[in-house]
């Protein structure tokens, strides 16, 4: 009997660890990090991992729903907005409760989401920002409208995306919630990667950035603080399908381990070892993984 029972635990023991899973990426730094320590994480727990990157969001959410991939991290933000076209705004607790709700019912399972929130954020070169004594996006648009009002001449260059500067959930509304208006001179559109590269150089006074993006590290960049929430919550958060937890009773814990590891400090210092200090994906991703004591 003893013998039997043993057997019987030796067998759900290897079919429960010799699962193999879709890890599933999206097509910039972050992303590739997350998806590498992901698999690396995954293999040190057992199971056989596959990783599948470098992919289009809309991409990946099908190829999840499909059934084509296990496992990715997905942005609450990213699932209210873009695929469940939630107009509604909601504080951050509130996001990750409604996408839940959503998701589930097409049985993809948000499990406990990270400290990280890659959301839109404005950023200064950290010598104007200290200069003017600007941390916030308050600050900012109070500065704007003083210089406005005392300096008529005086621009402040603020650098966008083409899409922020003309969507509803842009600029325009972020004006009028924190009470300052650009000329159409002062507002200059242009490459994502190039708003980085003018801030650095100081030919921008301001510029639409992301929150954990590893050039705001590298490049001296202050980050200002959406004082008054206008920016919604991206919070970077393990997604299951259903089916894959029900076979893998274990994995649910495992991956919200790796998640309470993770938030923006944490993760913009990978993005910039990658981005800056060109260290190698895999390589930034175990160490994070053995810093944190998860290998």
């Amino acid at each position: 009997m003893m013998s039997c029972m043993l057997l019987l635990s030796m067998l759900i023991g290897t079919q429960a660890y010799a699962a193999r899973l879709v890890v599933g990426g999206k097509n910039f730094t972050e992303q590739l990090i997350l998806s590498s320590m992901t698999v690396q994480y995954l293999k040190a727990k057992g199971y056989q991992a596959d990783l599948k990157n470098g992919l289009g969001s809309t991409l990946m959410r099908s190829a999840q729903e499909s059934g084509q991939l296990d496992v990715v991290w997905e942005y609450t933000g990213t699932s209210l907005i873009v695929y469940n076209h939630v107009e509604e705004k909601l504080d951050a607790g509130a996001a990750y409760e409604r996408v839940k709700e959503l998701d589930e019912k097409i049985n993809l399972i948000w499990l406990q989401p990270s400290a990280l929130n890659n959301t839109y954020a404005f950023a200064m070169p950290q010598a104007l920002a200290d200069a003017d004594n600007i941390t916030t996006l308050e600050d900012l648009a109070n500065k704007i409208t003083q210089d406005q009002q005392q300096n008529p001449d005086k621009q402040h260059l603020l650098g966008l995306d083409y899409e922020f500067a003309s969507r509803p959930d842009g600029l325009g509304p972020m004006q009028v919630l924190y009470g300052f208006q650009l000329s159409r001179s002062e507002v200059k559109q242009m490459d994502p990667g190039l708003v980085y590269t003018a801030l650095r150089n100081e030919q921008l006074y301001a510029g639409l950035t992301y929150s954990s993006d590893g050039r705001i590290k590298g490049f001296n960049l202050k980050l200002l603080e959406d004082s008054k929430g206008y920016f919604a919550a991206y919070a970077a958060t393990p997604v299951v399908r259903k089916s894959v937890l029900e076979q893998n009773p274990q994995l649910e814990e495992q991956l919200n381990q790796l998640s309470a590891a993770i938030d923006t400090e944490k993760m913009t210092e990978m993005n910039k070892r990658v981005d800056i200090d060109q260290e190698s994906i895999d390589k930034v991703a175990a160490e994070f993984l053995q810093q944190q004591g998860l290998i």
